[in-house]
């Protein structure tokens, strides 16, 4: 392994809307309220896992807090766009609600937000996996979603939306994200894998893509457990079949498919 190994996932997430796969709907969305000047303040992204929510969410505060904007297009260069893109929470505060549940946590969240950003135009809370806060919990932030205090901005997101609670959906504009097409993640991991000088049949493609229901961080994580075959020779859908059950059901599909 290289020192310092960044994993593909991490390597190839999208820094601007256009490099988001698939979404068309939300992608254009989201690019119009920026243009239009029509930044809502609460947001409530749902779909499943490996779809792009978060990805999208962070593209989105990006979009919003670079110097140059708002824009569909940031920078990526500006320390406002480097903060984000490493995560360092100034005004753009990632939360993982399934580690961060209690009344307390969401009390913490509250007494923040009534301060101003530090440097940016806007203070945005990115809360993932928002259906893990407990009901005492979304109650607390139910009063600052009614009444945000200006220039807050909250980005909620979640697999199992059932689980929010409908006076917290009320009060965010709502973006379902949906399973990315098994050609879409074809075409992405053959860009990855040009890119990468990974040696890769497009049958095996195939096989990945297909195996990730519509996942494309999955997809991608699978491409770099293969990668390290394809340094003295093609990965094939053999490869794809001996790395494990789930996989092999995915070939197993696609042989079925390519006979008919």
């Amino acid at each position: 392994m290289e020192k310092n190994y960044i994993p593909l996932y991490r390597k190839y997430r999208p820094q601007a809307i256009e490099q988001i796969v698939g979404q068309e709907h939300i992608k254009k969305a989201l690019a119009n309220a920026i243009q239009m000047d029509r930044i809502s303040h609460a947001y409530l992204f749902t779909g499943p896992r490996g779809t792009g929510k978060t990805s999208t969410a962070r593209i989105f505060a990006k979009s919003l807090n670079c110097e140059g904007g708002p824009t569909i297009s940031p920078c990526g260069d500006c320390e406002n766009c480097r903060n984000i893109t490493n995560s360092i929470p100034i005004d753009v505060i990632e939360i993982d609600a399934a580690s961060n549940r209690s009344v307390n946590d969401a009390d913490e969240i509250i007494q923040k937000v009534a301060l101003a950003p530090v440097q940016s135009r806007y203070k945005i809370y990115i809360i993932d996996e928002v259906h893990m806060l407990t009901n005492q919990a979304f109650n607390a932030l139910l009063k600052t979603l009614e009444e945000p205090p200006k220039n807050v901005i909250f980005i909620l997101a979640t697999t199992e939306v059932h689980k929010v609670l409908d006076t917290i959906k009320s009060r965010c504009q709502r973006f379902d994200f949906r399973r990315i097409t098994t050609d879409d993640i074809v075409k992405h991991l053959r860009f990855i894998s040009d890119s990468e000088k990974i040696n890769i049949s497009d049958d095996a493609l195939f096989a990945i893509a297909k195996n990730s229901a519509g996942g494309m961080r999955d997809s991608i994580s699978l491409l770099d457990q293969l990668s390290i075959l394809g340094i003295s020779k093609e990965i094939t859908i053999e490869d794809c079949a001996n790395l494990g059950k789930a996989l092999s059901n995915a070939v197993k599909t696609y042989r079925e498919r390519i006979k008919r």
